[in-house]
């Protein structure tokens, strides 16, 4: 169980871009971000982008493993170098979005990432707003703009988790 007050959140985000995992600390207590945190990035190789845009487009019932792997391993590598961090923010791979029709289709297992972190994870931030009525546009916008405010893009969030699973 997370503590009340402030926390040390750290967000990750892995763009359609395919450069490769972004990740930053902020301290907030939900509504206020009181602090920004250490940041870190990991590339994904060239080999690795290649195994990702093979399975843009993609869809849960398409064989994706290769995918689901180095979102993972590249993940799980980067984040496991943040200290006194109270949750993650997981945002995954985004493989396919159409949310009018078949929903989206996000690669990345937070339950399994928590157990590799030692730590809560929040994650699956679309699937969960799609299933909702939203469009998934800014379902993830707290809890991962810790990554973007690492890049020096600041804004107001707020925090909220209902629309995600948290593991």
């Amino acid at each position: 169980m997370l503590k009340a007050g402030r926390v040390r959140a750290l967000g990750a985000m892995s763009g359609t871009s395919l450069d490769g995992v972004d990740a930053a600390v902020i301290e907030t207590d939900g509504e206020r971000i009181f602090a920004f945190g250490e940041t870190g990035y990991r590339p994904y190789t060239t080999a690795e982008r290649a195994v990702l845009r093979a399975a843009l487009g993609r869809w849960p019932d398409d064989d994706v493993a290769t995918a689901y792997a180095v979102v993972q391993a590249a993940h799980a590598e980067l984040l496991s170098g943040f200290e006194d961090v109270d949750l993650v923010g997981f945002h995954g791979q985004t493989l396919a979005h159409d949310p009018g029709g078949r929903g989206t289709h996000q690669i990345g297992d937070g339950a399994a990432l928590a157990g590799a972190l030692g730590l809560p994870v929040v994650w699956d931030f679309r699937s969960s707003d799609i299933r909702l009525g939203g469009r998934a546009r800014r379902s993830r916008r707290f809890i991962t703009s810790p990554a973007r405010a690492g890049s020096g893009r600041r804004g107001r969030w707020r925090f909220s988790i209902s629309a995600g699973s948290a593991t």
